[in-house]
């Protein structure tokens, strides 16, 4: 079970929040992690850590995914398309 890190609890992200982030590099969506608590951006094939419930958008702080590594396309939380 991955936790934020720091007190052991999972960490979770504001749908709201997650409505408002965008990927610093390609300016995409993002989707979220529970199990890693990152967010992954597909396009950029980056997971950015969130630490103490704090999106860290750096992406010298990114980990790189590799195709099997991204999940399955996710809805994304909000009001219609």
């Amino acid at each position: 079970m991955a936790a934020d890190g720091r007190d052991g609890r999972k960490a979770t992200v504001d749908p709201k929040l997650l409505e408002l982030l965008a990927c610093p590099l390609t300016k995409g969506p993002l989707t979220w992690d529970p199990e890693r608590s990152e967010l992954i951006s597909r396009v950029a094939k980056l997971a950015y850590p969130v630490r103490d419930g704090i999106p860290i958008m750096l992406p010298s702080e990114a980990r790189t995914i590799s195709p099997e590594d991204v999940l399955p396309p996710q809805p994304r939380l909000g009001g219609p398309s």
